[in-house]
Formats: structure tokens, C-alpha cells, sequence
């Protein structure tokens, strides 16, 4: 519940900040889906800033492990378990 009146929040101070800028809501479809890559893009600068200020490393795998299934939507395929492999 809480999550959705979150995003009613959002959607509302957004929808005061089109009024305040003069600029017609719903957008047209280029810059509704311009603004939501914004949105993703920007959602994703938070997690490498907080690994920066921690002192942890930002690697390209742990970028496309942690970041990547959130912006395409598609979840990260699970690493497979391999058996070591057994001598004779």
C-alpha cells in the first residue's frame, strides 16, 4: 500500500510542476517516453554514487548484475551452480 501512495505522490508533484512550467499533461508520446528513460537513467546514478562514497569498487559486472535489470525490465539470469569437477 504504501508503495502506491508513494507513486500518487510523485505522480502529483509532478503533475504541479507541468502546471508550474506551462507544459500540457498527458505529454506527447516522445517526451512521455524520453522523460521515463530520464527517470530510469537517473534512478540508476544513485547506486554507484552510494558504492563511490562507501569506498566499494564499481565494476562493469556489478553494474550489469545490480543496474541493468532495472533499467530493461529483464531480470538477470541466475548464476548456475558447477560442481567441481571429480578426478579418478
Amino acid at each position: 500500500m504504501k508503495l502506491y501512495i508513494v507513486s500518487l505522490a510523485a505522480g502529483i508533484l509532478v503533475g504541479i510542476i507541468y502546471a508550474v512550467i506551462n507544459v500540457r499533461s498527458p505529454a506527447p508520446p516522445v517526451v512521455a517516453l524520453i522523460g521515463l528513460l530520464g527517470m530510469l537513467i537517473g534512478e540508476q546514478v544513485v547506486p554507484p554514487a552510494r558504492r563511490l562514497l562507501n569506498g566499494e569498487p564499481v565494476t562493469l559486472s556489478w553494474f550489469h548484475q545490480e543496474c541493468v535489470p532495472h533499467i530493461t525490465g529483464v531480470a538477470a539470469a541466475p548464476k548456475a551452480d558447477t560442481p567441481p569437477s571429480e578426478k579418478s
